[in-house]
């Protein structure tokens, strides 16, 4: 995290010092490094020649900032909801430049997306198929459509995120999958451009997506056989970022291996879908120490963050590096949970970690741009945080915190 280091034993984010960033909006917060982003995302930029896209992956973190930013250096766009692609427009995106996935899009969103333009919708389902024909033959258009193909290929990653077993409810599985492109290519609403896959997030290893892209060239090839001629291969995304600084996914051998793959495909334009890896290293967010607590048996950091503000290590006992904001502190180092003031024993940022904190000092939790804000709640009617986005020695409010007023909004008294 070139952008995210300790000058004078004090923790910085580009040019500015985080201690005064707290100071100046406040905490719980979210703070992003601008260069970091662009960093991560040239990184698969200059491996990735055109006609290849690549799709940012909306749902990791969908602030309209970070999207505006992304499409003025070029990024497609992978969406999941309407919302998501209606962001997309907001951030001055456009439609063309989406897929749509997602396991049950609504004839709503269906609609809405084709109204627009959508550049792709990645079918999940035979069922899904058939009602993707249904709203373009109501439009009177033709729907772009590529088919999500469950590969049955074990991502070894947490179950909560893994989506390529045959078990999971993504895509269509292998053994059924030519049905399903005969079906999609009869159909007169239909316009079959490819196939696509996702096997999960958080993978480390090239392997599994080699293995995957591997059995998705092999169905280009049966599916030619067969007079189905694609043109779109989408092979997801789920890079790996290294939350414990234990190893980087090699991105530079994996792209390369797969481009050696596709040279036998000149007719195949290939997307991949990153996002943790985009945003993940480029943001921190900032909790205050409200009390220490001891027990026993237990040291607590009591902090201003909770479950609500990042759900990460709740929901997937993910670990996030805890750090303090200002390392020059005399205070006596301790093995220390750090706890947040939700209503829930789940609300956890981390266990046993070695600080040196005080009440009132700010701990930073590193890794926290990808699925941070996006996944988090107004849980015990708590205001979400602002996020800032840094840039040199400048720093933009993209978020506003939220009071009381914006999350009572649309509820009514009897």
């Amino acid at each position: 995290m070139k952008s995210i280091s300790y000058s004078q034993q004090q923790l910085m984010i580009e040019q500015r010092d985080v201690a005064g960033l707290a100071a100046e909006y406040g905490t719980p917060l979210y703070l992003y490094s601008k260069q970091q982003l662009l960093t991560n995302w040239q990184k698969f930029r200059q491996f990735w020649p055109a006609p290849h896209r690549l799709c940012y992956a909306v749902k990791a973190n969908s602030n309209l900032a970070i999207l505006q930013l992304l499409a003025a250096h070029g990024a497609d766009f992978d969406i999941v909801s309407a919302g998501e692609l209606k962001r997309v427009l907001r951030a001055g995106g456009s439609a063309k430049s989406a897929v749509f996935s997602g396991v049950a899009k609504s004839a709503e969103e269906l609609t809405f997306a084709l109204q627009q333009g959508i550049g792709c919708i990645n079918v999940e389902s035979a069922a899904e198929l058939e009602r993707v024909e249904q709203v373009a033959q109501s439009l009177g258009v033709s729907a772009p459509v590529s088919l999500r193909v469950n590969p049955d290929v074990d991502a070894q990653t947490h179950p909560y995120i893994a989506t390529g077993m045959k078990a999971n409810k993504f895509g269509i599985a292998m053994a059924d999958a030519l049905p399903v492109f005969e079906r999609a290519a009869s159909l007169p609403h239909i316009e079959l451009l490819g196939a696509d896959c996702h096997i999960g997030s958080q993978i480390m290893s090239a392997a599994p997506f080699l293995d995957a892209a591997e059995r998705m060239f092999d169905l280009v090839e049966r599916l030619a056989t067969k007079g189905i001629l694609l043109t779109h291969l989408d092979l997801g995304g789920g890079f790996g970022v290294s939350y414990e600084d234990a190893g980087q996914l090699n991105v530079e051998h994996y792209l390369s291996q797969v481009l050696h793959m596709a040279s036998a495909y000149p007719q195949l334009t290939l997307l991949l879908e990153p996002g943790r890896a985009i945003v993940a290293d480029a943001g921190l967010m900032i909790t205050k120490v409200e009390y220490i607590k001891t027990s026993e048996d237990k040291h607590f950091a009591l902090v201003d963050a909770g479950m609500n503000d990042l759900l990460r290590p709740s929901l997937y006992q993910a670990w996030h590096d805890i750090i303090a904001v200002d390392e020059n502190k005399n205070c006596q180092d301790r093995l220390l949970d750090v706890v947040g003031p939700v209503c829930e024993t789940g609300c956890f940022l981390g266990h046993a970690r070695h600080l040196s904190v005080e009440q009132g000092d700010l701990l930073a939790v590193k890794h926290a741009g990808a699925y941070g804000f996006t996944m988090s709640s107004n849980y015990n009617t708590r205001a979400r945080p602002a996020e800032v986005l840094v840039d040199g020695e400048k720093s933009f409010v993209i978020r506003e915190r939220e009071h009381f007023d914006d999350l009572i909004r649309g509820e009514h008294l009897l």
